[in-house]
């Protein structure tokens, strides 16, 4: 669920659709996208036995490690495009916003942390041309949890 106020509108990124805008400013380090109506996760085994193109592919995104949720019911979360430098920072299922991000801007993710590894989709970054490809789920873990720690406030001291 996206959790700020928002619009659906033409994205900005060239041939990328529709996109997420925010109707409402928000702070560095809040919560844009939380996860909800997760209901299956398939192994990658099982995710490799799904048709190709079918909605359930178009509709699924890793989770952690070698699973993947299935959500065809998505809402506007899917109108959330890649770009390899988001405003948004996907984190376990979460997106976190990257800075303060003014009324009227894109919220975007890098896809590539939602991806199997080496999984590459038939598109390519449309700002740069090149290819979004699924990085390793350690490699995954290890940069999201840093970015995501240097977004928060460090905690009060007791």
């Amino acid at each position: 669920m996206i959790i700020p106020r928002y619009n659906i509108a033409p994205s900005h990124i060239p041939h990328a659709g529709q996109g997420v805008f925010l109707a409402a400013p928000v702070t560095r380090g809040s919560v844009l996208v939380a996860p909800d109506r997760i209901q299956q996760t398939l192994s990658h085994e099982q995710f490799l036995q799904l048709p190709g193109g079918s909605e359930e592919i178009n509709s699924s995104v890793r989770w952690f490690e070698r699973y993947y949720t299935v959500c065809p019911e998505w809402s506007d979360e899917c109108y959330i495009n890649h770009a390899f430098r988001p405003t948004g920072l996907w984190h376990l299922g979460f997106v976190f916003a990257m800075d303060n991000l003014p009324v009227g801007c894109e919220i975007t993710m890098d896809y590539r942390y939602i991806l199997g590894d080496h999984c590459q989709p038939a598109f390519v970054d449309s700002l740069t041309q090149q290819p979004i490809i699924g990085l390793p789920w350690s490699q995954v873990i290890a940069e999201t949890t840093q970015q995501l720690l240097a977004l928060l406030p460090a905690p009060a001291a007791a």
